[in-house]
């Protein structure tokens, strides 16, 4: 999962990004508003969370902008403001969620999944496409209800295709969705090639349906009727 943190107190920073680092996710900071501004209207996330009080700007007016671009991402607010109006002005402009601080970690993971699953997978505890079954809470895939061992990249790698399945999606989304920031220093998208090969692999050593198809020249679509 991609996140975007907006977020200008260090120690917070750094302590969100450790624990949704380890949890599996990308996460990248933005300290300020303009910092923000730039990422959101860029790239694409996942989820977002929003600071209301930043450098230079309101986390609110980002809200707005995040809205005005039609971004699919889920929006959670995090701020050290208390007041009802902050809360229902936030949510009135489109956020999913409002965690106050201060707050645990755990309960901030909690919610993000909970909100990936209400947007991407109609809230369910366990997404299932024909014979794969999937437990993101887990992080556990299964086949024909074996267990598949995946590398925390080709996990990532199937959900996303899943979660956009029977659309074509291109091998630049593919690498900013795995890597972030850093798909912008790689010479070419080979790693991409290899993931995905491996990915199949396993899927068809569990006598799964190859649903990959290769698009030549522009990523990959995961076809599959249900």
């Amino acid at each position: 999962m991609k996140i975007l943190l907006i977020e200008d107190e260090p120690e917070l920073q750094k302590s969100i990004e450790q624990y949704l680092e380890m949890e599996g996710n990308i996460v990248e900071i933005s300290p300020d508003f303009h910092h923000a501004q730039e990422k959101i209207s860029i790239y694409d996330y996942d989820c977002i969370l929003i600071d209301i009080t930043l450098p230079n700007g309101s986390g609110l007016d980002l809200l707005k902008e995040i809205k005005l671009k039609k971004s699919k991402a889920g929006i959670i607010i995090i701020s050290a403001k208390h007041s009802l109006d902050d809360k229902v002005n936030g949510l009135d402009l489109g956020a999913d969620d409002y965690l106050p601080k201060p707050f645990h970690l755990s309960e901030l993971n909690s919610r993000i999944k909970a909100l990936i699953r209400r947007k991407s997978f109609d809230g369910n505890l366990e997404i299932s496409i024909n014979e794969i079954k999937i437990l993101p809470n887990e992080r556990r895939v299964l086949i024909h209800n074996q267990d598949i061992i995946l590398t925390s990249k080709e996990y990532d790698l199937l959900l996303y295709f899943i979660s956009n399945k029977n659309r074509v999606v291109s091998k630049s989304a593919l690498a900013e969705h795995l890597w972030g920031d850093n798909s912008d220093r790689l010479d070419n998208f080979d790693f991409i090639y290899n993931h995905v090969k491996n990915l199949r692999k396993k899927l068809l050593e569990k006598k799964c349906e190859d649903y990959l198809q290769t698009i030549y020249g522009i990523g990959y679509n995961f076809k599959t009727q249900e």
